[in-house]
């Protein structure tokens, strides 16, 4: 009876369009009215205890920095050294896209803050050049999606906590997946303007040209070095990190670029209070949602489904990459993790599979989910910044789908891609 409360209040709260966070809330406070005999406010209790813990900090840090290098005029030094770079390739615009993204992903962790600001640069450009608008919509807001992968990702300081896994293994362990990711996009985006007649820019840069960009992008350049150098120098922990590297970008847009002046510094800290703001109501709720389901043995029922239709680790694996996938579809990336890894991760731990590698698995599916309808925040930010219908972008999005899907069973089968980095820096 719980279970059947739980979810079908859940799933009809999302079909008249109430928010997933608010959907996750309201569905534990109905299912404690009508199904349990415990008092409503344990919800708001296990919300706010979720809140507790020091490694979310790291979330809205990482949340203004990304907003601050935004603003400061980081994300337009990155763009023009990828366009430096590759810019004069067939295709060479859709590529530029998703290396752009890749460093962008790199200082924001955030997929749709990475399609945003990219986007704005990239899609009116790449229509100049004749490129079909849904085709350039859906490029960018795949390529987005890698800034969960490459660090620093918030998604991988969620996985860390619910999982109690090291967030700095986390965050090394994705590198390899995220530029995998993002070689395929590339390859897809060639082979895509090969067949369509898209050109390059036309300009071979010079050795000159490519060292005045990465000159002119180095402080953008440096954010990654002093994220994860610091941590794994011992110097600050992941969430300290954040910390630093928002006031790193502080410094960087006002005293060096000179482009955070106090109106766009008001308007990054406005932002990022916003964006933390609904991150936060997530994550208690989702745990309160969490929590009703541990309590009715429903991790343990779904868990020995799982195991119940194979004994074959390579067939219970690609079961659980296509729930993910579909989960992907429907939840938030915050909030899947924060159900779903109570739930997977003991399957798959009993498997012998490392933990970290799972970890990679499960926010590589659920990146893919940021380009899936109907959910699909990544499209919906690419559709709105490139004013073109979600329908055209969706329609432009099913062969870059296929491309991502197969790397991300490349990323599952070959588990040495996920963990050799964090075990060689150990």
């Amino acid at each position: 009876m719980t279970v059947f409360v739980l979810f079908l209040s859940f799933f009809l709260l999302m079909i008249i369009g109430v928010p997933i966070a608010l959907s996750l809330g309201f569905s534990s406070l109905i299912t404690m009215v009508i199904a349990t005999n415990s008092s409503p406010n344990v919800i708001i209790q296990k919300a706010f205890a979720s809140l507790d813990n020091f490694s979310l900090m790291a979330i809205p840090f990482f949340i203004l920095a990304g907003v601050l290098m935004s603003y400061g005029g980081i994300s337009k030094r990155l763009l023009h050294l990828a366009t430096v770079l590759i810019g004069f390739i067939t295709g060479g615009l859709a590529m530029v896209t998703v290396l752009a993204s890749m460093f962008f992903a790199a200082i924001s962790g955030s997929g749709p803050a990475t399609v945003a600001a990219i986007g704005s640069f990239m899609i009116p450009s790449m229509k100049n050049n004749k490129y079909d608008l849904g085709f350039s919509a859906a490029i960018t807001a795949s390529a987005g999606s890698i800034g969960v992968l490459i660090p620093p990702s918030i998604p991988f300081v969620m996985y860390g906590v619910v999982g109690t896994v090291s967030i700095g293994s986390m965050f090394i362990a994705g590198i390899i997946p995220g530029i995998i990711l993002g070689i395929a996009l590339m390859i897809n985006s060639y082979f895509t303007a090969k067949r369509n007649g898209y050109e390059g820019t036309g300009e071979i840069p010079t050795f000159r040209d490519v060292l005045k960009a990465i000159n002119d992008a180095k402080f953008a350049l440096l954010v990654p070095v002093i994220i994860l150098g610091g941590i794994y120098a011992g110097i600050y922990s992941p969430t300290e990190s954040a910390a630093v590297a928002s006031v790193y970008a502080l410094i960087i847009g006002v005293f060096v670029y000179k482009e955070l002046n106090i109106k766009k510094i008001y308007e990054s800290f406005a932002s990022a209070a916003l964006t933390n703001a609904a991150t936060v109501i997530i994550i208690g709720f989702s745990i309160s949602f969490a929590f009703l389901m541990t309590r009715e043995r429903i991790p343990s029922l779904v868990a020995d489904f799982i195991v119940g239709i194979s004994d074959n680790p390579i067939v219970i694996i690609l079961v659980i990459n296509i729930f993910l996938l579909i989960v992907g579809m429907f939840i938030d990336t915050i909030s899947a993790i924060v159900i779903l890894t109570p739930i997977l991760l003991p399957v798959v731990t009993n498997m012998g599979m490392d933990p970290i590698h799972f970890g990679v698995i499960l926010v590589m599916n659920l990146a893919i989910g940021f380009v899936t309808p109907p959910l699909g925040v990544n499209l919906f930010v690419a559709s709105t910044v490139g004013k073109v219908s979600f329908e055209r972008v969706s329609k432009a999005m099913i062969p870059i789908l296929v491309t991502m899907i197969v790397a991300l069973l490349i990323v599952t089968y070959l588990p040495s891609l996920s963990t050799w980095l964090p075990g060689f820096l150990e």
